[in-house]
């Protein structure tokens, strides 16, 4: 749009208002919608009304288009002109962007604020993120959304040949001698870090297509890497990193839910100790119907046991249908007969509640990452919206009821990212050890704070956006999108009221009982 283009007065264009002969100014733009006006979605009728034909229609315009419209290339292909003496006013993001929308950052990214905890190199990720996201991420995300494919294997492989499969699994010794994305030195990868990519990939808004990105590889492969033999870390860790191989978790069973010790899965070993035979099913496993290998926790003789079960043994799956895009193959997983290699058991027999509970905090910051930029993005489409819709002749701007309404939530959200970073530092902070002993229980409670904001978000922004925000296409498909899969993180990693509760049980522990009102 910056190339030298042919300038037209007002009152010249204002004779381009016939079906045959159609121009519209939008942004001091001048477009040639004469050969689209039978294609145009939303009938001829919009195109031909008094204030559009021949017309300044930027107003009307957004208050039906979002901004992404007009930056498409057959969109572009129809602009001939500007307006005389005229320049554009609207902003057009570029990749890489940082909004400037109050509120749409968190604030550390804002010009003018400031924050303790990110360095040169955490800002120099962001920017390399953002930019690697909206260029490679953000159209397969979209596409997927929609098809319901699981990713491309193609976008995976390009994501482990950059680093950052191995990344989105926290600092640690598997990150050693490893190039990692936007030159980050391993020795200096910490959990700021890897919260900045799991908040850069959030903001794509497609809420299935984060689980379907590999959620399974970052709950199901550290167990085999913090607990596997040399061997089986050998076999599966680099093919799942460079995106040749996946993973699952496969704890969660229609039995049991939330309650991890009364699953009913059961690993049999032989007579000679070999093997051993498995039999059960696992329910809403994400990535399951396409995973190769499925991090298993089933009942033994000596308790509990994590085994690293291979597809290629003879495991079926089927898709189950939620409400959230089926691109995650969240799956059903039926284990009949299974013979597995005593060899596969990750850690020792008697060991599988350890091993699952120690998997857990990671796991549920992760989440927390996430669902606190996903509400954040929804906040800036929000203080987009009230800005250019307009109602009985003035701006939603201006109703009480509707700031009273975005205040709430964007206040929620700040408590919420200021929360998240408290405890991102504490993990920095402490041994893993420390923090399965101290922050069980305020992960847990931030786990279960965040999705009440989301709660209360996408409950508002519905109302907010009105129609728009229950379509799932057009200006408020976001809305639509996030209202649809919000509950997920209130349900998944552990309810929100067995968290709540498991926070505030974890405070007891530390209760000093010679401490009286």
């Amino acid at each position: 749009m910056t190339q030298e283009l042919k300038r037209f007065s007002r009152e010249e264009i204002a004779k381009h208002n016939k079906p045959d002969d159609l121009w519209i100014i939008v942004d001091s733009y001048v477009y040639d919608l004469s050969g689209f006006i039978d294609a145009h979605p939303g009938g001829q009728a919009v195109l031909l009304m008094d204030d559009v034909a021949g017309k300044d229609a930027t107003e009307t315009f957004f208050g039906l288009h979002s901004i992404e419209v007009l930056m498409r290339r057959g969109v572009k292909n129809l602009i001939i002109g500007k307006v005389e003496g005229e320049e554009p006013k609207v902003h057009y993001p570029q990749p890489g962007d940082i909004s400037k929308v109050p509120y749409a950052e968190p604030a550390w990214l804002v010009e003018n604020f400031h924050s303790p905890y990110y360095s040169d190199s955490h800002r120099r990720l962001q920017r390399e993120m953002r930019v690697f996201t909206e260029k490679y991420v953000l159209p397969v995300a979209e596409k997927c959304e929609v098809s319901g494919e699981r990713p491309d294997v193609e976008l995976v492989k390009l994501m482990g040949a950059n680093g950052l499969n191995a990344m989105r699994l926290g600092p640690g010794k598997h990150l050693a001698g490893r190039k990692l994305f936007a030159d980050i030195k391993p020795e200096e990868f910490d959990y700021f870090h890897e919260l900045i990519i799991t908040q850069e990939l959030s903001r794509c808004g497609t809420r299935g297509f984060m689980d379907a990105l590999q959620g399974g590889m970052v709950i199901g492969l550290p167990p085999v890497i913090n607990f596997g033999s040399d061997e089986m870390k050998r076999e599966i860790v680099e093919p799942v990193f460079r995106g040749e191989k996946f993973i699952s978790l496969a704890i969660t069973e229609a039995f049991a839910g939330s309650d991890v010790m009364g699953l009913r899965t059961y690993a049999k070993k032989t007579e000679d100790g070999q093997h051993y035979i498995v039999n059960g099913t696992k329910k809403w496993i994400t990535n399951g119907n396409f995973a190769d290998y499925f991090t298993t926790a089933c009942r033994t003789d000596e308790g509990f046991a994590v085994i690293l079960i291979p597809r290629a043994l003879g495991v079926e799956t089927r898709l189950i249908h939620t409400s959230y895009s089926p691109s995650a193959g969240t799956a059903f997983v039926m284990f009949n007969n299974i013979k597995v290699p005593a060899k596969n058991v990750i850690g020792q027999d008697g060991m599988g509640i350890p091993i699952v509970l120690s998997n857990f905090n990671h796991e549920r910051w992760v989440m927390c990452c996430g669902t606190i930029r996903g509400a954040r993005g929804i906040c800036e489409i929000l203080m987009k919206w009230i800005h250019q819709r307009k109602v009985f002749g003035r701006p939603l701007t201006s109703q009480a009821v509707v700031r009273q309404k975005l205040a709430f939530l964007i206040t929620q959200v700040e408590a919420g990212q200021a929360f998240l970073e408290h405890i991102t530092l504490q993990m920095n902070k402490m041994s893993y050890k420390q923090q399965s002993k101290f922050l069980a229980g305020p992960i847990a409670l931030l786990k279960a704070w965040s999705t009440r904001i989301s709660h209360e978000v996408a409950d508002n922004a519905v109302q907010i956006m009105g129609g728009r925000g229950l379509t799932r296409s057009g200006m408020g498909r976001k809305i639509e999108n996030y209202n649809r899969n919000y509950k997920y993180d209130a349900v998944l990693g552990g309810t929100e009221e067995v968290l709540a509760d498991l926070g505030i049980r974890q405070s007891f522990r530390f209760f000093p009982h010679d401490h009286k009102l």
